[in-house]
């Protein structure tokens, strides 16, 4: 199935360019697959569903029919269309007065005709929708709050910790979580254990004294490779997270406060610029292309990168043997903390259906996120040979069955990921390319000042976007 995440980037420089994957019973593969369980929006995520619970919860059929609509429908050429049309066929089986009517996801510019079609009172009255997009529509009044329904559901208590956190608002749930993948270090287990490392780092410190020791042990052989491409900013946030900021503050009344010259944002830009010139741990190319990174680190020539915690099946459809992919929480940096990047994707529920359609949305989105469905998919895509996410959304799904010889270290580095989520920094789409620049000048220019380019780009940065940007909130709100 296929997923697109919502990064500001092209979803297929995340983790590889043919990497598609979806969570709980979620999918990896070269071909199109539809990005969720039951056909899939353009960002895409795998869901599932019980028997037992669906039957349980179907609605009697001498109770009225109910009709709703969600844009699930995967594309014509999804290889996995006629299993998820089968589990429609089944979900109308099993609740004979729910009607659904599906709409094709994988539509040009979903976003803007979601939008579209939210303004004009016809929005679809459940479709999964991305972390980032989540916080938007719960800002802006289009996701339902769903709290009741959550807490009445005997499923709530089946989520993994933390799981209802990004679509939570003053306590209140806004959407039912589908599908979710964290970020973290990748390591190569043999390399380190080459180098005598037993464990990894845990530390900004213990990290550059491991690359170190792999290079010294792993001859012609990279310690880190570090991201100086055009998405340079998206790594290097982790890093400010790490020194114990952000790159933008939301404020109280909607406007934007830069942050790239904040302590923080310093400390990250100074370890970076030790890494490559002082510690000499990073590729020789540091604005190489990021498939680039991962080839080095499948291939062997590289032995640590970051990445996402779905990158395993990919990894091993690459060559590398199951034993030497090490996932691990990414190191904490001065602020003791090493928070990870979640994406994934939400079913989100319109406020304006009706309490019986929002019902039969629930039941219908619940479905697709039980035992049995997952299980159902899990083998679908074992038998079709796409590789499946080790990230589980629910406790009673139990990936390593699924997963070819996933190592256990590797499942619970992705768990305790998952426990410590941060969003990507507000207005990235907008202020990418302006980090970019001081990033890439450290990289590639000893002499340069992490302080003085970090200043000169939030100057800029606030001249040609913020000024604008905050004028027209504040002329907005009046």
């Amino acid at each position: 199935m296929r997923e697109h995440r919502i990064l500001n980037k092209p979803a297929a420089l995340m983790l590889a360019a043919a990497l598609c994957s979806v969570l709980l019973s979620a999918c990896n593969s070269n071909d199109n697959l539809a990005g969720s369980a039951v056909g899939g929006d353009n960002n895409g995520a795998v869901a599932a569903g019980n028997n037992d619970t669906a039957a349980d919860a179907s609605l009697d059929n001498t109770e009225p029919i109910i009709e709703i609509t969600a844009w699930d429908q995967p594309a014509p050429d999804d290889p996995g269309k006629p299993f998820i049309e089968s589990r429609f066929k089944l979900f109308e089986e099993l609740h004979p007065n729910i009607k659904v009517k599906h709409v094709e996801a994988f539509q040009t510019n979903v976003r803007e005709k979601f939008m579209t079609a939210v303004a004009g009172g016809e929005g679809p009255d459940v479709m999964e929708q991305p972390f980032p997009d989540m916080q938007l529509y719960m800002q802006k009044g289009i996701a339902a709050d769903i709290t009741d329904l959550m807490n009445r559901s005997p499923d709530k208590s089946r989520f993994i910790d933390g799981a209802f956190d990004l679509a939570m608002k003053d306590g209140r749930i806004y959407g039912i979580p589908s599908f979710m993948y964290s970020s973290g270090l990748l390591y190569n287990k043999s390399m380190f254990k080459n180098a005598g490392i037993v464990s990894p780092p845990k530390t900004w410190d213990e990290f550059a004294e491991a690359a170190k020791k792999v290079q010294q042990h792993n001859p012609d052989t990279i310690g880190f490779d570090i991201l100086g491409m055009d998405w340079a900013d998206w790594h290097f946030e982790y890093y400010v997270w790490q020194a114990g900021g952000d790159l933008t503050e939301l404020q109280p009344n909607g406007t934007v406060k830069l942050m790239f010259s904040s302590e923080a944002a310093v400390k990250a830009l100074q370890y970076y610029k030790d890494l490559k010139w002082t510690h000499k741990v990073t590729q020789k190319n540091v604005v190489q292309d990021y498939n680039e990174n991962l080839r080095d680190f499948y291939t062997g020539r590289s032995a640590m990168i970051l990445g996402s915690s779905d990158s395993f099946g990919n990894f091993l459809k690459q060559g590398m043997k199951a034993e030497d992919i090490g996932f691990t929480p990414f190191p904490v940096g001065p602020s003791g903390r090493a928070p990870s990047q979640v994406g994934g994707n939400f079913w989100m529920l319109n406020p304006k259906s009706t309490p019986e359609q929002q019902k039969a949305a629930f039941e219908y989105a619940m479905f697709f996120l039980s035992k049995e469905h997952m299980e159902a998919w899990a083998q679908f895509c074992l038998d079709n040979g796409f590789a499946i996410n080790p990230l589980s959304i629910v406790k009673d799904f139990d990936v390593t069955k699924w997963v070819k010889d996933l190592p256990p270290d590797y499942v619970a580095a992705v768990q305790a990921t998952a426990k410590d989520k941060h969003l990507e920094y507000y207005l990235k789409s907008s202020l990418s390319s302006y980090l970019v620049k001081p990033i890439q000048r450290i990289l590639l220019d000893p002499s340069a000042d992490p302080a003085t380019e970090l200043k000169a780009a939030e100057a800029l940065a606030q001249k040609e976007v913020i000024d604008k940007y905050n004028s027209d909130i504040l002329a907005g709100s009046k």
